[in-house]
């Protein structure tokens, strides 16, 4: 795949371009994790979950036909209460990992410095395994242990799959998860700001269904997917749970008038 003969000259030259060589086939197998990647996770939960369980509380307290105070009320202590747990669930969870991954940077960290001949001989099985000879992947994994802190990088994006640079930000993925589940969740509220009774409940619900539709939409775009085939995915699951919440608070209204 790639020829001894194809590494630059002088030894700094050769320890670029075997940098070079390392980071692109770790990329072609897919293995970095970007620090957007967090944040990014924690922006489209966010937001699915906001407008789909606030839509489903708001439905649920609608259904049962309180004053129209106690909607909105219901509305503005749902998206607060969802938006401060979904942030320090993302931190938390963020945060864990972060350690988990710093833990195992360090645990290698210690066998390259403890055992450089193993992860030496890592190095070569793992380019061996990619399709080098033998001779060329000795070749690399060699000038690889040169600079312990290249080793180190590689050994981490090759053996555990993630990226020593881009560990992911907890506070990024916090207030990104913040921010978006309390845009979700103000859609279906932002009606009953104005309207009442029906028309605040239809235009609750045609707000929800075409904010659902541009979500799922987005998210499917992001996984290279149909946009239709998201967005409608997306209508569904979210119009089955604010159906079934609707249907519960207009039962529970009936059963238990006030």
């Amino acid at each position: 795949m790639y020829a001894a003969d194809e590494v630059a000259q002088s030894p700094d030259q050769e320890l670029e371009h075997v940098k070079w060589l390392a980071a692109t086939i770790a990329q072609r197998e897919g293995h970095h994790r970007s620090a957007g990647s967090g944040r990014q996770r924690a922006a489209i939960f966010g937001a699915n979950d906001g407008l789909v369980s606030n839509l489903s509380l708001v439905m649920g307290v609608a259904g049962a036909q309180p004053e129209p105070h106690i909607i909105l009320l219901a509305g503005i202590a749902g998206l607060l209460a969802g938006a401060f747990s979904m942030a320090a669930g993302e931190y938390i969870s963020m945060q864990v990992q972060r350690e988990m991954y710093e833990r195992e940077l360090s645990i290698e960290s210690a066998e390259l410095e403890e055992h450089p001949e193993e992860e030496e001989e890592e190095l070569t099985l793992i380019y061996r395994a990619k399709g080098l000879s033998t001779e060329d992947a000795a070749k690399i994994a060699k000038q690889l242990m040169v600079n312990k802190d290249v080793a180190l990088d590689t050994l981490a994006r090759e053996e555990l799959g993630l990226n020593p640079n881009e560990l992911g930000s907890p506070w990024g993925a916090a207030i990104s998860s913040f921010l978006t589940f309390t845009v979700g969740a103000f859609v279906p509220v932002l009606p009953y700001l104005f309207l009442q009774g029906l028309p605040a409940l239809a235009a609750s619900a045609f707000l929800s269904a075409a904010a659902l539709v541009g979500v799922g939409a987005f998210t499917a775009l992001l996984s290279s997917r149909s946009p239709l085939m998201g967005a409608t995915r997306m209508l569904l699951i979210g119009s089955a749970a604010a159906s079934v919440t609707f249907g519960v608070g207009r039962l529970f209204g009936v059963l238990m008038p006030g």
